[in-house]
């Protein structure tokens, strides 16, 4: 269920039940991710520290996989919400290397999520398997668009079921 039409991140995240991998079903266009054309998924992997290892993998139109690695940190005092940075660890201390990355809406099983962020030009919905439910997408974007994101441009990048 929707957590009501305001965009702001979820109460509550378990950050061990969403650690894992994700299949992304759909997202708005981002130029860093222009040369994926398939198979995209993310990999959270808790760290000592306290932080979360993350891992974008896609498929580019020659075949091969394209990876980036990063970092993501809870913000404090917002479950749902966590910054994310894949520049070099030594830029760290720069606050423009964090992106915004907001779970909008999550499963209560963590079978598939929403990621957005406050300013609502990036969005991205994610799936534990390599397809999803075409009512459920249905209504995932019915939601988000609810919440203010334009889904005009919004790329299916994964198999709709009925």
């Amino acid at each position: 269920m929707a957590q009501g039409s305001r965009n702001a991140p979820v109460p509550v995240l378990d950050l061990q039940r969403y650690s894992g991998r994700w299949h992304e079903i759909a997202h708005l266009p981002m130029f860093w991710q222009r040369q994926c054309v398939g198979d995209i998924t993310a990999t959270y992997t808790p760290r000592p520290d306290g932080t979360i290892g993350v891992r974008n993998a896609c498929r580019t139109e020659d075949g091969k996989t394209d990876v980036s690695e990063g970092v993501a940190r809870r913000v404090p005092d917002e479950p749902g919400a966590l910054q994310v940075r894949f520049a070099p660890e030594w830029l760290s201390w720069l606050p423009w290397v964090w992106a915004d990355y907001w779970v909008i809406e999550v499963d209560p099983e963590y079978r598939w999520a929403v990621v957005g962020g406050p300013d609502r030009d990036h969005l991205w919905i994610l799936s534990r398997t390599p397809e999803m439910n075409r009512a459920l997408f249905q209504r995932l974007k019915a939601n988000a668009a609810a919440k203010g994101y334009t889904l005009r441009d919004l790329k299916v990048m994964a198999p709709l079921r009925p």
